[in-house]
């Protein structure tokens, strides 16, 4: 397996322990890194490689097609290609499934009892996978997480709310005060354009996510991830 590019787990950090309130931390600037969403659908194992051949990708989250179910062969597909380019294969929701393709550990997704499906999760694919959570708006969901060892906290703006701008402004304002205050890392979800990931990289998230579209051909995937990258690196030179 490539090298996990999460931090290690590490809890909640704050200038101050113990204080009523939570004190920004004072660490020095971070770059942003990539995070690709692909659907398993056809033509995927060509998308992901024109993908990572555009710029470093450090995870992919393999998700199913619409209306279909993550058949373990089109996943095992995707993780072999993910993994030979030294980025980390998620699988979405199904920590077995995961465990069956050997990839490098799952994301979950919204759920009501987020705690109890991390715990499950981790019992399935042990200490070293990497067990991320999308926490939906829920503050103290984001909290209790990453106190329980989530290796990443996930904050996004799904695509079937009608308000898009209400659900990217409040996603907006969670990194923002997530990466002020834990340590935690945070990905950024449904980032769909080169400013999106400019402003969100410069608000603090650790991971960039973007879905590289079913339709797409290669080449548009390769320009649509070389634009995402380049996005991120100007928002590091203004930093």
């Amino acid at each position: 397996m490539p090298a996990v590019p999460f931090l290690p787990q590490c809890g909640l950090i704050a200038c101050n322990i113990g204080a009523t309130e939570w004190a920004p931390r004072m660490d020095a600037a971070k770059v942003s890194q990539l995070y690709a969403v692909v659907e398993a659908s056809e033509g995927a194992p060509e998308r992901l490689g024109a993908a990572l051949g555009a710029a470093p990708i450090a995870s992919v989250l393999i998700v199913p097609a619409a209306g279909a179910t993550l058949e373990a062969a089109s996943a095992k597909l995707l993780v072999e290609v993910a993994q030979e380019a030294n980025a980390a294969a998620l699988i979405a929701a199904d920590p077995q499934l995961a465990r069956t393709v050997r990839a490098d550990g799952v994301h979950l997704q919204v759920a009501k009892n987020l705690v109890g499906a991390y715990e499950a999760a981790r019992d399935i694919l042990g200490g070293r996978a990497i067990v991320g959570v999308d926490a939906a708006i829920s503050r103290h969901d984001a909290m209790t997480l990453a106190e329980a060892g989530a290796d990443y906290i996930a904050f996004g703006a799904p695509s079937h709310l009608k308000d898009r701008d209400k659900a990217r402004a409040r996603r907006d304002e969670l990194i923002v005060w997530w990466a002020e205050i834990f340590e935690v890392p945070c990905v950024a979800f449904d980032v769909e354009t080169r400013e999106e990931a400019e402003a969100l990289s410069g608000a603090g998230a650790d991971f960039i996510a973007f879905r590289l579209p079913a339709a797409a051909t290669p080449a548009a995937t390769r320009d649509l991830v070389a634009g995402i990258a380049a996005a991120l690196a100007v928002s590091e030179t203004a930093e």
